[in-house]
């Protein structure tokens, strides 16, 4: 059979995709999946005939001449080998300028990262995500290389090369780093750390290749790819990174107590990559974490805010947070959200699990928003439910003025995580307003009420909506109607009141400077008084959203004004 390229499908195994006597055979993870190339080495031609090729999926487009039956063999070895558990990286080299042919960045930055291993005769290799992402046929802007030797130096020549002048450079830690446009390149010496019980600083000793991927966090980050000519594309994979892709586990290359016990940061990344990636997390790596959990503490809460934060990206955050729970993490890190757990029942009324209703909203907004900042207000805006909770006889459960007492309560958790203001500020005003469009529902509702809406929420109109709609966790098909109705129509209100009074960035048209001029007054309360006054009637409706009509109703109440805010202010 004459073809130009064979793609295998072989449907529920792990078979990687490999290139045979120049020729490219492309095999699939699992149904869906994306492809990766690989080289192979080391088949004798025994091994290569012994299946036919009709146990292998489907041909199409054509490369050059091959023998079908070959690839499958190869097919059937490369899985037989990895159902054994052997390292099959003994056997194959990854075809890195294949896999980077869309990205020209990368490829130039590969090539001149081996140009320059081959020029100091420091043995160079690409680590950690970036090769777990080619593995996984997945985007990654960031790349790690770990040289065998003086990482300084190397990177000095790098930067060179590559028409870069800065290099930022840590010596204690022997890395350094290259910004290049659009990408993170660093360069660190392969290295041993050894923490004590008390620390977060470790001790460094510089060490080779294999003691370098032993202290990594997880297999599937512990895989390298030689970038020295020589070698180039030899694929490393001495802690199985590769089966533990296949079999969509996360686990450490060493022991996992002494992982977390080391870095307990890791904990909270073994999470995020296990609900990233759809992967669950091996049974002593879990338990590991459930000892270890107390430690989380030691670690900084801008560290514990940025893995959280990459946990809230995730397509269904709801999981990342199940296993927080799960773990024991989140009585330390976010006890709040722990405490919205339980059902009460009184005289046989029940409540809603606030936190199940909680982890519903996120994974609604999450469908609909990728703004991880009101992914994080989903979370916390019941968060003052368990305070306000009575329940009234003939009324049932209530928690009235939670949305006011959790905004409140927001701005320590904000300071907690280490929020900018600004953020703390967004999501304290979405929690304070999440009910407002409820109450603005009615049909008879005034124009003046959609205003103070608007003006309150400012230019989250639109991320208010969303947390309102997702918000809607009912079973009852009737009631979701109803609400979707009416928020629909909150909707459309505020696109008229928006369309016929600009009122989205609304400012009073007037300035404080303005006034103290017009009434003669120096900076004080009567200033904002009369400010305040002036944008309530602009609100109401009584004036138009303008300059002049402020200025003359400034202007013809000016005695009037004084009286109330300047005399009796």
């Amino acid at each position: 059979m004459s073809v130009s390229m064979v793609a295998v499908n072989v449907v529920a195994s792990f078979v990687p995709p490999v290139i045979i006597n120049n020729c490219l055979f492309r095999a699939i993870i699992s149904p869906g999946s994306h492809l990766f190339p690989f080289r192979t080495e080391k088949l004798s031609p025994v091994e290569l005939m012994v299946l036919h090729w009709k146990r292998c999926g489907r041909v199409s487009h054509c490369r050059k001449p091959i023998n079908p039956a070959s690839c499958g063999v190869f097919v059937l070895y490369l899985f037989y080998l990895l159902k054994l558990k052997k390292n099959v990286s003994s056997i194959m080299k990854i075809d890195l300028l294949y896999c980077l042919e869309n990205n020209d960045l990368c490829s130039r930055v590969i090539k001149t990262v081996s140009d320059v291993s081959d020029q100091t005769n420091i043995k160079a290799y690409l680590v950690g995500g970036f090769v777990r992402d080619i593995i996984m046929n997945r985007p990654n802007k960031d790349i790690d290389i770990v040289v065998v030797g003086n990482a300084l130096q190397f990177s000095e020549i790098l930067a060179k090369n590559l028409g870069v002048k800065r290099v930022v450079k840590y010596e204690k830690f022997g890395t350094a780093m290259i910004p290049l446009r659009g990408m993170e390149l660093e360069i660190a010496s392969a290295r041993n750390e050894v923490y004590q019980q008390t620390s977060r600083n470790p001790e460094i000793s510089f060490t080779n290749l294999d003691e370098d991927l032993k202290r990594r966090d997880f297999t599937i980050n512990a895989m390298a790819i030689a970038l020295t000519k020589d070698d180039f594309g030899t694929f490393i994979d001495h802690f199985h990174g590769l089966q533990d892709i296949k079999n969509k586990i996360i686990r450490t290359p060493r022991d996992p107590f002494e992982t977390f016990f080391d870095d307990p940061l890791r904990m909270l990344r073994a999470i995020r990559f296990a609900s990233r990636f759809n992967y669950s997390i091996e049974k002593e790596t879990f338990v590991a974490i459930q000892k270890c959990a107390e430690r989380i503490e030691m670690i900084s809460r801008e560290r514990v805010r940025d893995e959280f934060m990459k946990i809230l990206e995730i397509h269904k955050p709801s999981e990342g947070l199940r296993m927080l729970d799960k773990s024991g993490l989140m009585n330390y890190l976010f006890p709040e959200i722990q405490n919205l757990k339980g059902i009460d029942t009184v005289n046989g009324y029940s409540h809603k699990d606030v936190y199940v209703h909680t982890l519903k909203v996120l994974d609604n907004v999450a469908q609909a928003s990728d703004d991880v900042i009101l992914r994080l207000t989903a979370l916390y805006h019941d968060v003052g439910k368990p305070k306000t909770k009575r329940f009234l006889k003939g009324i049932g459960w209530t928690y009235h003025g939670h949305e006011d007492l959790g905004a409140r309560m927001f701005m320590h958790f904000g300071r907690k995580l280490r929020l900018s203001q600004k953020s703390v500020k967004r999501i304290c005003r979405l929690i304070k307003l999440h009910l407002r469009p409820i109450a603005v529902a009615a049909e008879n509702v005034s124009d003046s009420a959609v205003r103070r809406l608007m003006v309150e929420v400012g230019e989250d109109v639109e991320s208010l909506m969303i947390l309102c709609r997702a918000d809607i966790t009912s079973k009852n098909e009737r009631r979701i109607k109803k609400y979707r109705k009416n928020f629909e129509f909150v909707a459309q209100r505020m696109k008229e009141v928006d369309e016929k009074d600009k009122l989205r960035a609304f400012q009073s048209p007037v300035d404080g400077m303005e006034i103290m001029d017009i009434f003669n007054l120096k900076p004080g309360p009567s200033v904002g008084n009369i400010k305040k006054h002036v944008e309530n009637r602009i609100l109401d409706g009584h004036i138009p959203n303008e300059y002049n009509e402020a200025l003359d109703y400034i202007l013809k109440n000016k005695e009037k004004l004084i009286d109330m805010y300047v005399r009796n202010g």
